[in-house]
């Protein structure tokens, strides 16, 4: 079959192109190696994406919680269950970067400074929307105003496991006041009223069915949260060992801890109960 010239595509006439509309030209000057080594192109390419798919599960995630807020608990199934699927991309790309061998990494990681992943104000602002508070962790972004200011409008906002609780509240189950109106600053703590509410849900999720699969879609959510967080360790492990981390937290144990900090603590505890 002969290929003619009118079988070619043709240039838009009018509105953006391919790569005016992502900004393709800007895009792809933002990896720019400060070392000569051939694998910190890899290291670039790995954190820039990763912090791409942070904007969008900050972007879903934030949607989700007005929904939920709204019982509007369907359409923040459809959002939180994206976010599960960005998580598994976020899981591989340990993968991609595991791939890096401790003698190549050795060689560019001079050029990263102080410099750390640590420093992911979009990685603090996902872990304070999902419940985990920390306001200390502000202090990392002290030479950063404009980014302190968004993480305290993070911290000052109701978590999504908050805006759960609320919505088994309005449900007609006895969900503490002081769940419900607690200081959404500090760190979460356990309740066992909290975990008989989450019973009742699952011994009748013919009855709760909304609330129901509200509370499996967060579990999964934590799951492949604590997924990606042990990538992190086992990959860190792999490639530094048992040193210290660029931005000065321990490495490997200081990982290891932080795989143990839960979410939504009573849809683990709920289970032993059932």
């Amino acid at each position: 079959m002969e290929t003619r010239e009118t079988d070619h595509p043709a240039p838009p006439r009018s509105g953006p192109s391919y790569t005016s509309y992502l900004k393709l030209d800007e895009l792809l000057k933002c990896q720019a190696p400060l070392s000569d080594t051939h694998d910190e192109m890899l290291f670039i390419v790995i954190h820039q994406a990763s912090e791409l798919w942070l904007k969008l599960c900050l972007h879903e995630l934030d949607a989700a919680r007005a929904a939920i807020a709204a019982d509007q608990l369907d359409t923040a199934f459809k959002m939180m269950a994206r976010v599960a699927r960005i998580q598994q991309q976020l899981i591989g790309s340990w993968e991609i970067l595991a791939t890096i061998t401790p003698a190549d990494y050795s060689a560019m990681r001079h050029a990263l400074g102080g410099s750390s992943g640590f420093q992911s104000h979009q990685y603090r602002a996902m872990e304070y929307l999902m419940g985990n508070k920390n306001e200390a962790m502000i202090g990392v972004f002290a030479d950063a105003p404009h980014l302190q200011a968004v993480l305290a409008d993070a911290l000052h906002a109701p978590s999504i496991y908050d805006e759960a609780l609320r919505a088994l509240a309005r449900a007609g189950l006895p969900v503490p006041e002081d769940r419900l109106t607690r200081d959404f600053t500090k760190p979460y703590e356990t309740s066992a009223q909290v975990e008989a509410c989450w019973g009742d849900v699952y011994a009748a999720p013919e009855r709760y069915w909304d609330l129901y699969e509200l509370a499996e879609k967060l579990v999964d959510l934590e799951y492949r949260f604590q997924l990606w967080r042990f990538g992190h360790l086992k990959t860190v492990e792999r490639v530094i060992g048992f040193k210290r981390g660029t931005g000065g937290t321990a490495g490997v144990p200081y990982l290891a801890k932080v795989i143990d900090q839960v979410f939504f603590p009573e849809l683990l505890t709920v289970r032993a109960v059932l």
